[in-house]
């Protein structure tokens, strides 16, 4: 009988590289994380969930590839959405190696699993769901969903150094730049080594799907100014081989950057069609997205998703917001 660590996907994808696709209880049903091999050791680039199922299969990739635990010297974080956090503590546990993410994203994990949960955090989060327009039963999915996503992230790193932008990383034989890549998260850092044209881009792009790019609790303002304002920098990028987060690799670079900015170009538009005559966030999510496909998971990515581009509608200057005492309101200019 073949166990569940025997299914684990593991295969090269550039020479030294290897994807390791883990599964994630979501819509979303899998991540991709990396094993790059040196000649003294190995990296790790991102980690999964803290499940059973998932220290199972980083074991089986380790027996795979003829891995010793003590091999793995650094474990290097895109960023820290649970997906690609959650299993660094344990990793970390494992092989003794550090983990590293770059200091926005650092600080954004401790305000988020790190640190208990705090009356004043509680009173930011209840602020932002007002604001949106959420009803209580709303916004006891999306505090239902935090919780449950926070389990999943036990035990923490002990220890995490950073990655500043900019930086040279030397991991799988070649020498990655540190890219700053905001939007789906504020301090996402992807790797770009240009004698390879190669890079190893995280959520920032994606086949098959778009990145969610939300405004949440500990957002900073506009993020998806700041991602489109990305894609257009990655554009000058030569890259023949992108290795995602999620689904298979990207291999027409500058087309999926197209298609991404078309995606936001059409999305925005039907956002303030919606938003025109005045509308909460949460009124124009459920005017643009189909919430009786949706699990609890991804109600709160809907919910964040529509701010973002409301927001960005408002910093252009073509919808306006109106504060009312119940909730925000926003309407054509």
């Amino acid at each position: 009988m073949t166990t569940f660590a025997e299914k684990v996907s593991c295969h090269a994808v550039a020479e030294r590289i290897y994807s390791v696709r883990l599964p994630l209880p979501f819509a979303l049903n899998h991540v991709n994380c990396y094993l790059l091999r040196d000649d003294d050791g190995w990296t790790i680039v991102d980690a999964g969930l803290n499940r059973p199922e998932i220290r199972e299969l980083w074991q089986a990739a380790w027996r795979e590839l003829a891995i010793a635990p003590h091999d793995i010297r650094r474990i290097v974080l895109t960023h820290m959405h649970p997906d690609h956090f959650g299993l660094a503590g344990w990793l970390q546990e494992q092989t003794g190696a550090p983990v590293f993410l770059s200091p926005r994203e650092h600080e954004i994990a401790r305000v988020t699993w790190l640190e208990e949960m705090t009356a004043e955090r509680n009173a930011d989060l209840d602020r932002y769901l007002h604001a949106a327009g959420v009803s209580p039963d709303v916004a006891t999915i999306i505090q239902t969903q935090q919780d449950y996503l926070r389990s999943l992230t036990f035990p923490h790193p002990h220890e995490i150094l950073t990655i500043a932008p900019g930086e040279s990383v030397t991991m799988g034989g070649r020498h990655f730049q540190a890219i700053h890549a905001p939007g789906h998260a504020d301090g996402q850092l992807i790797f770009y080594s240009a004698q390879d044209r190669l890079v190893i881009c995280g959520d920032q792009v994606l086949n098959r799907i778009t990145p969610n790019i939300g405004v949440w609790p500990t957002t900073e303002t506009d993020p998806l100014a700041r991602y489109l304002d990305s894609l257009a920098h990655l554009a000058a990028l030569d890259v023949t081989l992108a290795l995602p987060g999620h689904y298979a690799a990207v291999t027409t670079w500058q087309a999926r950057l197209a298609e991404l900015q078309a995606h936001h170009a059409h999305r925005l538009d039907a956002m303030y069609a919606a938003a025109r005559e005045g509308a909460t966030a949460l009124d124009v999510s459920y005017a643009v997205f189909d919430y009786d496909r949706f699990s609890t998971h991804e109600i709160r990515f809907a919910v964040a998703e529509t701010l973002a581009h409301l927001e960005y509608l408002a910093e252009a200057g073509r919808l306006v917001r109106v504060e009312e005492t119940k909730h925000r309101l926003y309407r054509a200019a």
